[in-house]
This record gives C-alpha cells, structure tokens and sequence, in this order.
C-alpha cells in the first residue's frame, strides 16, 4: 500500500482558498472583482497615455509603462482563478495548471524588479548627467535594460519551477492559499526538500534582499544630490523619486516576507499574499498618476480630446 501511494503521481491541486464562508465569499468577489478592474483601467490609463502623448516619450515613461504593462500581467495570473475560486465551494487546479501559473507569476514578478532597477538607473543617470541624459539613455539602452529585465525574469522562474519539476507528488494536494506558489507546493513533494528550499530561497527571497537594498542606497543616494545640489526641478525631482520608493517598497517588502525565509506556515501569508498579487499593482498607477502633475495634466488632456471626438462624432 505504501509503494502504492509513492507512485501516485498527484494530476491535481485542491485550494483552499481565502474562506469557507459562502456569504464572505461573495462579498470579496465584489470587492475584487473591483479591485482588478481597477487594475487594468489604471494601468493601461498609464500605457494609453504614454504611447499617444508625444511630450511623454521620455525614457522615464518608457519605462513606467512597461512597468505598468507587467503589473497588469502580474496580477492577470493569479486574479481570474481568484475570482472564479470566490464563486464554487470546490476549488481545484490541474497540475500543469499549477505549476504554469506558478511559472508565469515568478516571470512578471522577477521581471519587474529588475525593471525597477532600470527606473533607479534612469533616475540616476537624470539627476547626475543632466547634460547627457538623453544621449544616455538612448532607445537602444531603454530596450536592452527591458529586454534584460524580461529576460532576468524569465531566468529566475524557470530555475524555481525547475527545482520544483525534479520533486515527486505523490499524494498530498491540499494548498491552503487561494493560487500556486512555490512555498505551499514544496511542501506537498513526497521526499525531503530542506536542500531545493535553501536554493529556492537563495534563488527567490535572497536577491529579493539583495535588489531591494541596491535600490534604497541608489535612492537616498539620488536624494541626497537633490537635497544638496540641485535648484531648478528640485520638488518635481523629488516627487518622482518618492514616487518610485514608494511603489519599490510597496512591491518588495511584502514579497521579502513571503520569499526571504525558511517555508514556514505564518497566519499572515494569505494577507501578505493578497496585498502583493491583488492590491499592489492596483495601487501603483494610482501612486503614479496622483504624485505625478505632469501625468495627472496629460491624461486630463487626453480624456478631454477623447470626449471631445465623441461629440463630434455624434453631432
């Protein structure tokens, strides 16, 4: 019986979800569903904007839509089984569901770090070679920092789903979370995974560390150049790199917690994980947007064209 049990291979996942509760369940479908169409309107108000405004065709921007673009696609993994999970008492997922789900999550996140680190560099490189910024960051260098990123991410998830391939599932398939992710999938393997958990960690939760920390000392070195030495641009200066400190911790601190530690159960991991693959990337294109003057001025604009359009078209 027990050889039996060794050589079952596990075809499905069985999720558990947020809550039993059918009346609460309801409820946080309506809340978001909202949440996630939030999500893609603010953010693809952001891509929109970027791409049919002229003035806005700057390598900050270019960057921040594509940030915006890889927010959408972030929360696009996990947000649509979310949803669909709050409506049925019986939520499951295939196995190659899973771990697709779980490949493509690590790929939008890792490639959105590292296109953090390019905004950082793009901040740099305009507060300390004002004179040369735009030769500096010409089309060719935007393009390979997002290839790069794109490419980074794609690096980081197929070595944390490769790890998880060579394990055996053999019989446990409960997740108590309402999506895949790798440190409540490793724990259903039949062998032992302290060692392919050091190196998930070290593969995950460490450059998580790592990057995070190379962005707050690019920050408050770039603050500090602000605060000393420059007069003309020096509040929208610092408002664009608030801005982007704010959404660089918004994105990092919830992922350190759930990434950056030995994969322990703690009763707030579902809270942490609603936050960073449901909230954050709503909240992004609102930080963008309401920090931003020039932005808040340009899609004011646009929309004003749009509906303008409109009523000539219908008149």
């Amino acid at each position: 019986m027990e050889q039996e049990n060794l050589t079952t291979k596990v075809t499905e996942f069985v999720l558990l979800g947020l809550t039993q509760s059918p009346e609460l369940q309801q409820f946080l479908f309506i809340i978001f569903s909202i949440v996630y169409l939030t999500t893609w309107l603010g953010n693809f108000t952001i891509i929109i904007t970027v791409i049919s405004e002229h003035q806005l065709h700057t390598p900050m921007y270019f960057l921040l839509a594509n940030l915006a673009f890889l927010d959408v696609s972030d929360s696009s993994v996990n947000a649509p089984k979310f949803l669909a999970g709050l409506l049925s008492q019986h939520k499951t997922i295939s196995f190659n569901e899973c771990f697709l789900q779980m490949f493509f999550f690590h790929f939008f996140a890792g490639a959105m770090s590292l296109c953090l680190v390019g905004m950082a560099v793009d901040r740099y490189v305009a507060i300390y070679k004002p004179l040369r910024y735009l030769t500096i960051m010409n089309p060719g260098v935007l393009v390979g920092i997002v290839v790069l990123a794109w490419l980074g991410g794609l690096a980081h998830s197929a070595v944390q789903i490769g790890l998880l391939l060579q394990l055996p599932f053999c019989g446990p398939n409960v997740l108590d979370n309402f999506y895949c992710d790798v440190p409540q999938v490793i724990k259903l393997a039949c062998t032992e995974t302290h060692l392919v958990e050091l190196q998930m960690v070290f593969n995950g939760g460490v450059l998580l560390v790592m990057i995070f920390i190379i962005l707050l000392i690019s920050y408050a070195v770039i603050l500090v150049k602000i605060r000393t030495y420059l007069t003309e641009g020096k509040h929208k200066a610092l408002s664009t790199c608030g801005t982007q400190i704010t959404v660089v911790c918004l994105i990092f601190t919830p992922c350190i917690f759930i990434y950056a530690r030995p994969f322990q159960k703690f009763t707030q991991d579902k809270v942490v994980s609603v936050i960073y693959t449901i909230i954050t990337p709503m909240l992004n294109p609102m930080i963008y947007t309401l920090r931003n003057a020039e932005m808040k001025k340009t899609i004011k604009r646009l929309m004003k064209r749009v509906l303008c359009s409109r009523k000539e078209i219908n008149t």
